[in-house]
C-alpha cells in the first residue's frame, strides 16, 4: 500500500446504507459568503457515506436561509444546542479562525466527532488544550490541511519515498499571492496578528504542512516575518488600517535527514506568481506548481533525473486520481479529507486520517518558532 494513499485507500473500502450515514452539523455555512459554503457543502454532497442534517450561523435567520437552500433539516444560531443534538454525529468548523476554539470545545464537550479547518485555534495554548480534550473524549479529530489530500502532493511524496531522485539534499519553496497594501472588506479582520489568520499561519501554514508531508519534518529552523506594508486600504471604503500580522515570511531550516530548505511566503501588491516548490536529491529533481498553495491549488509536477537534459511534464498516475464525481475547485481535496474522515469514523478509529488535532499540534509549534527565530534572531530547534 502506498504510504500517500493508505487513508484515502481505506475510505474507498466501505459505501453506507441510509440507515448508517454519518450526519453532520456545520458551522459557518453561510449563503452569502464563506469557506463553509463554497467548499464543504459541495464536498459533502459528493462523499455519500454523509448526511448534512443541520446548520449554524450567528443569527438564526441566515442558519434558516441556508438549510432552506440546501434541503438541510435542522437549523440552529447556538452551536451548543446543535452539538448536543441527537441526529448530529459530526461537527463541521469553517469559521473564522477566533472562534474555532469556543466552538470546537463545544462539540468535544458534547462527545462529537470534529472537522475543523485549519489552524485548529488561534494560537499554539489552545491547540493543545483541544487536542488534549479531543483525546479524553475518545472522537475522531480532522483538521483541514487539504494539501495532503492533493493527488500532486502524494504522487511527489511517494516518488521520494521510493528514492526516484535518491536522497534529498535540498528544497526551495515560494509561496507569493497578490494583495499587499489592500484588502476586502470581509477580510480587514486578518491584518490583526492575534486574530491567527495571517500569510503565515495560513498561507505559510498550508505550504508548509505540505512540504513536511512530502519531504519529512522540519528539525531546525531561522527566519525573518516582517509587516513590509504597514498600510492598508479596505476595498470600498478606502479606510486606512496598520496591520500588526506580517506579509513577508522567510524561513532557512534544516530537515530531519540533514536536508536544507528554503521558504519565502508573501503578499506582494501586484501580481503574485503562486506556488513553487523544488526539491533536489542526489539522482534527480522534482519541481510542483501551482496558482496558489497545495490546500486549494491543482499542481502541476516536472521531474528530471540523472543523465536527462530536462525537466519533464509527469502525468498524475492513476492511482492518485480522485474518484468519478468529485467536484473541481474550492471542494476537491475537501471531499477527498471526507472520504478518509468517513473512513475514520466507519472503522472506529482504525482506519487513519493523514491530518488530526495532533498533527495540528505539531504545525502550530512550527509556526511558533518561526516567530520566535524572527524575534529573537537565534535558530531554533523542534
Amino acid at each position: 500500500m502506498k504510504r500517500g494513499a493508505s487513508a484515502l485507500e481505506h475510505a474507498h473500502r466501505r459505501r453506507p446504507s441510509m440507515a448508517d450515514r454519518i450526519r453532520v452539523g456545520i458551522v459557518g455555512a453561510n449563503l452569502d459568503y464563506g469557506w463553509g459554503t463554497r467548499a464543504h457543502l459541495p464536498a459533502l454532497a459528493a462523499v455519500p457515506e454523509f448526511e448534512v442534517r443541520a446548520v449554524c450561523t450567528t443569527r438564526m435567520e441566515t442558519a434558516r436561509a441556508t438549510a432552506d437552500r440546501f434541503g438541510v433539516p435542522l437549523a440552529f444560531d447556538n452551536v451548543e444546542a446543535m452539538a448536543n443534538h441527537p441526529e448530529v454525529d459530526l461537527i463541521v468548523v469553517a469559521v473564522r479562525v477566533p472562534s474555532h476554539y469556543a466552538l470546537v470545545k463545544a462539540a468535544l464537550d458534547a462527545g462529537k466527532h470534529v472537522f475543523c479547518e485549519w489552524p485548529l485555534g488561534a494560537n499554539l495554548r489552545e491547540a493543545i488544550e483541544l487536542r488534549d480534550l479531543a483525546h479524553a473524549k475518545g472522537v475522531i479529530h480532522q483538521v483541514g490541511l487539504q494539501g495532503r489530500s492533493n493527488p500532486a502532493i502524494n504522487q511527489v511524496r511517494d516518488l521520494i519515498a521510493a528514492g526516484e531522485i535518491g536522497e534529498v539534499v535540498s528544497a526551495t519553496m515560494v509561496v507569493s499571492g497578490s494583495g499587499a497594501g489592500a484588502r476586502a472588506g470581509t477580510l480587514h479582520w486578518q491584518i490583526d496578528k492575534d486574530m491567527g489568520a495571517t500569510v503565515l499561519t495560513i498561507q505559510g501554514g498550508h505550504a508548509i504542512d505540505s512540504l513536511r508531508y512530502a519531504l519529512g519534518e522540519i528539525a531546525a529552523l531561522s527566519a525573518t516575518v516582517r509587516t513590509l506594508f504597514p498600510d492598508v486600504v479596505v476595498q470600498g471604503t478606502n479606510e486606512v488600517l496598520h496591520p500588526t500580522a506580517p506579509d513577508n515570511v522567510v524561513v532557512d531550516a534544516e530537515l530531519a535527514n540533514g536536508a536544507l530548505v528554503a521558504m519565502h511566503i508573501e503578499t506582494v501588491p501586484v501580481l503574485g506568481s503562486g506556488f513553487h516548490l523544488e526539491v533536489h536529491g542526489t539522482e534527480g529533481t522534482v519541481l510542483l506548481r501551482g496558482e496558489s498553495a497545495p490546500n486549494t491549488a491543482e499542481l502541476t509536477v516536472l521531474l528530471g533525473k540523472r543523465g536527462e537534459a530536462a525537466l519533464d511534464p509527469l502525468a498524475l498516475s492513476e492511482a492518485y486520481q480522485r474518484p468519478p464525481g468529485t467536484p473541481s475547485g474550492a471542494p476537491a481535496n475537501v471531499s477527498q479529507v471526507y472520504r478518509e474522515l468517513a473512513a475514520a469514523i466507519g472503522s472506529g478509529g482504525t482506519a487513519p486520517v493523514t491530518a488530526d488535532f495532533d498533527t495540528a499540534v505539531e504545525l502550530h509549534r512550527i509556526i511558533d518558532a518561526i516567530e520566535r527565530a524572527s524575534d529573537s534572531g537565534q535558530r531554533q530547534r523542534l
